[in-house]
């Protein structure tokens, strides 16, 4: 028995012995980010002079960026070296969460955008991290698997809130000629889907064009940082094409998805539409 105590000591020690160690480091390597600052000090300037009004917003930006990642690092950190799939879902649901409510802000006049976002961004991210898993693409860890997700979620939360943003803006625009097509026979479905096809077009263009000038203007995240990590160029576009796909797979789904989910709550039970959704710009 105090063997056992001994040896659990002894590992207690060992692990603060770690956290130390990674508090040193950590702090060490944050010497080059903070230099960097020197960049938003000079950006703070210029909006103080152009007197825009944005300066506090860019530094508490910036202040809140650092603590976000230095936590989630440490949090990564612990996560990477634990061998239970359990952690990748408990991961998964938290920036799902975050998210829907990201995307359901910048939706705010539609009713229920939160839980919209978030049925769009599940179903978008899951179909894609299923097909993932089904073609052995990546191994099922989380120092890979959760990195992925991460890029996934955001592209989905993007064109989701644009998707159901532009949606909405669209109908209460062309408010006159839906109700025409209401007052003719025609469903809501059919009065609003030319409505539906512009804001998916609106949501998805952007990374059409970032996809057809991919490599000739910039590097994408993903390739960049594996050759600054020190993968040859070759190593990093067949993984950057692979992340490209996934990206493009889980942003279609997520869109299409939001835009059916999106257009009903517009509507009452008699087909009109609903005044409350379409009172405020």
């Amino acid at each position: 028995m105090v063997v056992n105590m001994d040896i659990d000591w002894i590992l207690f020690g060992i692990m603060v012995v770690n956290m130390d160690i990674d508090w040193i480091h950590y702090l060490k390597g944050m010497l080059k980010p903070l230099v960097a600052l020197t960049v938003v000090l000079m950006a703070v300037a210029l909006l103080y002079v152009q007197k825009l009004g944005l300066g506090k917003e860019m530094v508490y930006s910036i202040t809140r960026a650092f603590l976000q990642l230095s936590v989630i690092g440490f949090v990564l950190q612990f996560v990477f070296k634990q061998k239970n799939g359990w952690w990748i879902f408990g991961a998964y649901l938290f920036m799902v969460s975050v998210a829907s409510y990201t995307a359901g802000q910048r939706a705010k006049h539609v009713p229920n955008g939160k839980y919209i976002a978030g049925a769009s961004i599940l179903t978008g991210t899951s179909v894609t991290m299923f097909l993932l898993l089904v073609l052995n693409l990546f191994p099922f860890t989380p120092r890979y698997i959760i990195p992925i997700l991460g890029m996934m979620i955001v592209n989905s939360m993007t064109g989701t809130g644009v998707t159901m943003r532009r949606l909405r803006d669209d109908v209460r625009i062309q408010k006159d000629l839906v109700e025409t097509a209401l007052a003719l026979g025609a469903t809501p479905r059919q009065a609003t889907v030319q409505q539906v096809k512009r804001s998916l077009i609106l949501a998805l263009s952007p990374r059409l064009d970032n996809a057809k000038t991919m490599g000739l203007i910039s590097l994408p995240g993903a390739m960049a940082g594996l050759i600054m990590g020190g993968a040859s160029p070759l190593e990093a576009i067949q993984l950057q094409l692979v992340v490209m796909n996934l990206l493009m797979g889980a942003a279609t789904v997520s869109c299409i998805m939001a835009s059916y989910l999106c257009w009903p709550t517009f509507f009452t039970k008699a087909y009109q539409l609903e005044p409350k959704v379409f009172s405020k710009e």
